[in-house]
C-alpha cells in the first residue's frame, strides 16, 4: 500500500505529459500542414480539446483519489491519449501523408475513452457501491465500446486497414452489414439512459452524494445529443456535432472531476475555479457570438458590419452579470455550500448542539461534526483525528467544534473559514444551550430548597408547637375538672398553662423571625442580625456581630440576600460545626456589602465541595443579587462563609 500514492502520481504525470506532448504534435503539424477550415477540421479540434482536457482531469483523478474505484481515472486516460493521438495523427497526415495505419489511429483512438464517457461514466458517478443495475448498466456499455472499436479498427479502408486473413475478410464483411447502421443508434439510446440513470441519481439520491451531479446530467446529455446530431437528415449542417461536442465539454469534465474527487479537489481550489470560470466564460462568449453572428447575417444585409457590432456591443454590456452567474455557481460546484446561508440554517436549528452538528456536516459534506463543551475530547475517532475549533462567547471559553472529512478527503482553507465564521455562532448557540440547563438546574434548586423550608417548618409545627397545644388542651380539661373539688390547684394548673402559652408565642414569634424579620422591610440588616444573635443565644450558640454602628438602609432585596445567606452558615455552623460560638462581619463600602461568617469548628469536609440543600439555597441567594459566594477553610480549624454583594447592581 506504501507504493500505491507514488504509483498512482508517476502515472498521472505520464499521462499529462504525453497528453501534452501529442497535443504540442498537433499543433506543430497544423502549423506545417495550414489545412482550410472545414468540419474535419472542426473535429480535429474537438479531439485536441479532449485531449488538453480530459487530461487534466485524468492527472486530478489520478493524484487526487485517494480511495473508490479507479475506473473513472481509465476512463478520463483513455479519452485524453486517444483523443490527443487522433488529433496529432489526423494534422500529421495532412502535413506529410503517412502508412494506411495512421487512418487507423486517427478514427479509432478517440472512440474507447470518449463512447465510454457516454455510455459507462454516468453510471459511476458519483463514487459509491455500485448496485446490480449499475454493474449491469456499467458492464453493458464497456461490452459496447469494445464491440465499435474492434469493428471499426478491422472495418474496410477507409475507415480501417489493418490486414486481415482472406478467410477472416469474409466473417468481417458479415458481421459489419448488420451492425454497421445499428451501432450509432446503440450509442444514443445507451447514452440516453445512462443520462436518465444520472438524472434520478441527481434528484432522487442521497442528499450528501447530488454534488455536481446536475453538471454531469447536463453535460452528459450533450454528449448524447451531439451524437445524436450526426443521425439527423442532411439539412442539418454538418459541424453541429461537432459545435454540440464542444459546448458539451464546458460542463461535464469538471463535472466528473467534482463529483469523483468531491472535497478532495479543494487543495488546488483557486486554481480550479479561476480555471473553470475562464474555460465557461470563453465557451459562452464564443458560442453566443457566433451564434448571434450567424443568425443576423442571415435577417440583415451582408455588407453592413452591424451584426458584428450590435453582437459585440451586447457581449460587452452582458460580461459581467454572466461572469457573476458563473463564479456563484463554479463556487457552489467546487466548494458547496457558502457559509451565509448556512448561517440561517445553523440558527433554525438551535434545538441541540448535536442537530447543528449535523446540518453543518451535511452543508459542508464532512463525515462528521461535533459540539464539545467544557469536558474532556471526543472519544478517537475512524476518520482520524479532527480538526477543532475554538467556541469562545465574549472572553469565555465554552466548548470546541470537532470536524472530521469524509475517507480519504481533505479539509482545506475554505472549509477551515466557513468553521471559523460559524464558530462566534456556534458559540452563541452552545453558551445559550448551557444557560438554558443553568436555569433549569436552578429551578430544580429553588424548589428543593422551597420544600426544604417547608419539611422544617413543618418539624417545628408538627414535633414543637402541634403536641404543646395538645398538652395546654389536656391541661385546660384537667383544670375544669378540678376548679370545684380544688380550686387552688387548679389555679396553680392555670399558671402553668399560661407560662406555657407565652413562650410558645414567643417561640412562633421566632419562628416567623427566622423566615422573615419584619425589619428587614425597611432594609434593616443590622436590627435582623440582633434578633437572629438572641434567637441563637437562647439555643446555646454564642454569635458575635462586628460591624458598622448602623447601617445605611439597604434595598429589600440586597438585605434579604444577605440576611437567608448569614441565616444559613449559622444554622450551619450550629448543626455540623461542634462548636458553640461564631462570628459575623459586616463590612460597608460605597460600593458594595461584605458579609462574613468565621468559625473555628470542624472545617470544610475533605473531597468534592458539599453540595447539600443549604449551600445550594445560599448560592442561589447571592446569584439572585449577581453577588460572589465563597465557601472555605478559615486557617488550621473552621469555615468561612464570605458574601461580597456589589451595592450598584448592573
Amino acid at each position: 500500500m506504501s507504493n500505491a500514492p507514488g504509483t498512482r502520481r508517476w502515472a498521472a504525470w505520464t499521462v499529462l505529459a504525453l497528453t501534452a506532448l501529442l497535443s504540442l504534435g498537433a499543433v506543430a503539424a497544423w502549423s506545417v500542414a495550414t489545412p482550410p477550415f472545414t468540419a474535419t477540421g472542426l473535429y480535429s479540434l474537438v479531439d485536441l480539446l479532449d485531449g488538453l482536457v480530459y487530461g487534466a482531469v485524468a492527472w486530478l483523478i489520478l493524484s487526487r483519489q485517494r480511495t473508490g474505484s479507479r475506473l473513472p481515472g481509465v476512463i478520463a486516460c483513455a479519452a485524453a491519449l486517444g483523443s490527443a493521438l487522433s488529433a496529432c495523427v489526423a494534422q500529421w497526415q495532412l502535413a506529410v501523408g503517412g502508412p494506411p495505419l495512421l487512418a487507423v489511429l486517427h478514427h479509432v483512438a478517440w472512440v474507447p475513452g470518449l463512447y465510454a464517457l457516454v455510455v459507462v461514466m454516468p453510471w459511476l458517478l458519483p463514487d459509491r457501491p455500485l448496485g446490480r443495475l449499475d454493474r449491469l448498466a456499467a458492464a453493458t456499455g464497456l461490452g459496447y465500446v469494445a464491440l465499435t472499436t474492434a469493428v471499426l479498427a478491422t472495418a474496410p479502408p477507409p475507415l480501417g486497414a489493418l490486414p486481415l486473413p482472406p478467410e477472416l475478410r469474409a466473417v468481417r464483411a458479415a458481421l459489419l452489414r448488420p451492425l454497421a447502421p445499428v451501432l450509432p443508434w446503440a450509442l444514443v439510446g445507451l447514452g440516453l439512459l445512462a443520462c436518465a440513470g444520472l438524472a434520478w441519481r441527481w434528484r432522487r439520491g442521497p442528499a450528501p452524494q447530488r454534488h455536481g451531479l446536475g453538471w454531469a446530467t447536463a453535460g452528459s446529455a450533450l454528449l448524447t445529443l451531439s451524437f445524436s446530431a450526426s443521425l439527423l437528415p442532411p439539412i442539418v449542417p454538418s459541424t453541429v456535432p461537432a459545435l454540440l461536442m464542444l459546448a458539451s465539454q464546458a460542463f461535464f469534465p469538471a463535472a466528473v472531476a467534482v463529483v469523483v474527487l468531491r472535497q478532495q479537489l479543494w487543495g488546488l481550489r483557486v486554481a480550479v475555479r479561476r480555471t473553470l470560470v475562464w474555460y465557461l466564460m470563453t465557451a459562452v462568449v464564443i458560442a453566443g457570438y457566433c451564434a448571434a453572428v450567424a443568425l443576423l447575417d442571415r435577417l440583415l444585409p451582408r455588407a453592413l458590419p452591424l451584426p458584428q457590432l450590435v453582437v459585440t456591443a451586447a457581449l460587452a454590456a452582458a460580461f459581467q452579470p454572466i461572469r457573476q452567474a458563473v463564479q456563484r455557481r463554479v463556487d457552489r460546484l467546487v466548494h458547496g455550500e457558502a457559509p451565509e446561508p448556512l448561517l440561517h440554517r445553523v440558527v433554525h436549528s438551535v434545538g441541540t448542539t448535536t442537530d447543528i452538528g449535523a446540518t453543518i456536516a451535511a452543508a459542508l459534506r464532512l463525515a462528521e461534526v461535533r459540539i464539545t463543551e467544557h469536558g474532556p475530547p471526543p472519544p478517537p475517532h475512524d476518520h482520524g483525528p479532527p480538526v477543532a475549533v475554538p467556541l469562545t462567547s465574549g472572553d469565555r471559553l465554552v466548548g470546541h467544534l470537532h470536524a472530521w472529512p469524509r475517507p480519504g478527503e481533505l479539509l482545506d482553507g475554505r472549509t477551515r473559514e466557513s468553521l471559523a465564521v460559524l464558530a462566534p455562532v456556534v458559540a452563541a448557540v452552545v453558551d445559550l444551550a448551557g444557560t438554558n440547563r443553568d436555569l433549569a438546574r436552578s429551578r430544580q434548586r429553588l424548589a428543593e430548597v422551597r420544600d426544604e423550608e417547608r419539611r422544617s417548618l413543618r418539624r417545628d409545627l408538627h414535633d414543637g408547637l402541634g403536641p404543646a397545644l395538645s398538652g395546654i388542651g389536656l391541661g385546660l380539661a384537667a383544670t375544669r375538672n378540678l376548679l370545684r373539688r380544688d380550686p387552688d390547684r387548679a389555679e396553680d394548673l392555670l399558671d402553668r398553662l399560661t407560662d406555657e402559652l407565652t413562650a410558645r408565642a414567643a417561640e412562633v414569634r421566632e419562628l416567623a423571625h427566622g423566615l422573615l424579620p419584619p425589619v428587614l422591610a425597611d432594609g434593616g440588616l443590622g436590627p435582623a442580625l440582633d434578633l437572629l444573635r438572641d434567637q441563637y443565644a437562647r439555643a446555646g450558640l454564642h454569635v458575635v456581630v462586628h460591624g458598622p454602628a448602623a447601617l445605611d438602609p439597604l434595598p429589600e432585596l440586597i438585605a434579604t440576600a444577605a440576611y437567608g445567606v448569614t441565616a444559613e452558615a449559622i444554622r450551619n455552623v450550629q448543626r455540623h460545626a461542634g462548636v458553640d460560638r461564631c462570628t459575623v462581619s459586616l463590612d460597608r463600602l460605597p460600593d458594595l456589602l461584605r458579609v462574613t461568617v468565621t468559625d473555628d469548628g470542624r472545617g470544610v469536609p475533605a473531597g468534592p465541595t458539599n453540595h447539600g440543600v443549604g449551600l445550594h439555597a445560599m448560592r442561589e441567594r447571592a446569584q439572585a443579587v449577581g453577588a460572589t459566594l465563597t465557601v472555605g477553610p478559615a486557617g488550621a480549624r473552621g469555615t468561612t462563609v464570605c458574601l461580597t454583594i456589589p451595592l450598584e447592581r448592573p
